[in-house]
């Protein structure tokens, strides 16, 4: 039996959970094996009766994991566990545990105190502690050797990856548009791009559309004036993954300015929908989209903003940028992921330490012989 700690059940989807999910839907229809437990309060109930997964102890959160899992895995022999998002038990033994970024290191400002520092103290005692961990690109694997002193050979890297939603669907566009999406913290850098978005020139009929919350996206309050007495300018919020594979599929371009990535799933969404992606070229976003994407520097407004008006002054470029991207996506797949997980899962359960003579049963045995 293993374990897997579905705690992203109760949490809200995002990239993070994301890769757990995919990673837990394709390792169940690979493996009988797996038993799934989840805090009260799951969120995600369509992906939870896939799983079959099971609701466990009465805590939630961190004390969930940290209380109620362990004496779970306590109470059936110790299995393995398999943790998939950035926490785990962090005195559990028998565990193969997941980190994706070490970004609340590099950009703290994205962060709240209380989660920079849960995390500056939690994350060294569970990787000290844990057989094995896993990262999604070479470029976290580094960052995190080199932070924690983890020796990179202990470290499985594992892409994230596209559902088979995400499909390409060409229509007339009606009014052309440059469409971003993620979370608005600071290090995705969307205040920048807003900025480039306003000094593009020639382009009035051109809109940008911004998917995510716009909380935290402005550092500088003129900034969120600009923004908001633009009506070019579009705020969507959250949306269901129907709606924003709409928004790739129709999209000119997707922009993707972040500062800092272990991965970043949304460019590869986006190419997979057919859409050309211009990105930052920043940690590990070169690693992910190669040259599938016209990259600019991030802390560079006016580069950005010549990226934007080179695709939409040349058609022929973002049909470039989109043949590329599709053959690009090509090359990330959940299930060869998934695959990559439960190969390492079955070499640790294989790699059982065999008995060893003792030291005074050898003395013994010697001087049987003598």
């Amino acid at each position: 039996m293993i374990v897997i700690n579905a705690r992203f059940l109760t949490q809200e989807l995002r990239g993070v959970q994301r890769f757990a999910e995919q990673i837990c839907l394709s390792l169940k229809a690979m493996r009988n094996d797996l038993v799934f437990v989840s805090p009260p309060g799951i969120v995600m109930h369509e992906t939870a009766r896939k799983l079959g997964a099971q609701e466990i102890g009465r805590h939630r959160g961190h004390l969930w994991e940290q209380l109620d899992l362990p004496a779970y895995l306590r109470r059936h022999g110790q299995p393995w566990l398999l943790s998939l998002c950035a926490t785990a038990p962090l005195f559990y033994p028998r565990q193969v545990v997941t980190h994706h970024d070490i970004t609340y290191i590099r950009h703290p400002e994205s962060y709240s105190w209380a989660f920079r520092t849960a995390y500056r103290l939690m994350t060294p005692l569970m990787l000290k502690k844990a057989q094995a961990l896993i990262t999604v690109s070479e470029f976290s694997r580094r960052e995190i050797s080199e932070h924690y002193q983890v020796p990179a050979e202990r470290t499985l890297v594992v892409p994230n990856a596209v559902s088979g939603a995400f499909q390409p669907r060409r229509l007339e566009i009606p009014r052309p548009y440059l469409l971003a999406v993620s979370s608005p913290s600071a290090h995705k850098n969307f205040g920048r791009m807003i900025q480039a978005f306003l000094r593009l020139k020639g382009h009035p009929e051109v809109e940008l559309r911004i998917v995510g919350a716009a909380n935290g996206i402005f550092a500088d309050p003129s900034l969120q004036a600009q923004a908001a007495g633009d009506p070019r300018i579009h705020f969507l919020g959250r949306l269901t993954d129907a709606q924003l594979i709409e928004q790739y599929q129709l999209a000119t371009a997707f922009v993707f300015p972040s500062l800092y990535e272990g991965f970043g799933i949304p460019p590869l969404e986006a190419q997979a929908c057919g859409c050309p992606v211009l990105a930052a070229n920043a940690a590990a976003i070169p690693e992910v989209l190669q040259s599938s994407a016209l990259y600019f520097d991030p802390l560079d407004v006016d580069q950005m903003a010549r990226a934007m008006a080179l695709v939409l002054d040349n058609p022929s470029i973002g049909e470039h940028l989109r043949t590329l991207g599709l053959r690009n996506v090509a090359r990330f797949s959940w299930q060869a992921s998934a695959r990559m997980i439960s190969d390492r899962l079955d070499a640790l359960q294989n790699d059982r330490p065999q008995p060893q003579t003792t030291k005074t049963a050898a003395s013994q045995r010697a001087r049987e012989h003598q």
